[in-house]
């Protein structure tokens, strides 16, 4: 598997994420839930070529995003049935940083700013 980091957001987005998804439908969903960011993460980190990114130059140089429904026949078991978030992502060298985990609704100019690091 290749190397990635969370930022500090994107772990923070995570913990949120799950949290609701637990307290709206239960501790199975969340772990389903679960399951799918990490196949997630584990799909976009592994991918070679471009295929399933979507480039997002006005949030930066090599960014881009990754919809969580192009994991969905990833994790074991029951799947998602329609995911609503996607991972932020760019490359540093051979690691993938993930910057954050937005909810597909949101306006990404909001939550990433193209000129801050991701810590």
């Amino acid at each position: 598997m290749a190397n990635y980091r969370l930022s500090h957001a994107a772990q923070a987005d995570i913990i949120s994420i799950l949290g609701w998804s637990d307290e709206q439908f239960g501790e199975e969903a969340r772990k389903r839930y679960e399951s799918l960011i990490a196949a997630a993460i584990r799909g976009a980190a592994s991918t070679t070529d471009d295929a399933g990114h979507t480039p997002r130059p006005e949030l930066g140089d090599g960014v881009f995003t990754w919809h969580l429904s192009q994991s969905r026949t990833q994790p074991p078991g029951r799947s998602v049935h329609r995911p609503r978030h996607f991972l932020v992502c760019r490359q540093d060298g051979d690691v993938l940083v993930i910057g954050r985990i937005l909810h597909d609704a949101m306006d990404l100019k909001r939550h990433v700013e193209p000129e801050s690091p991701w810590e």
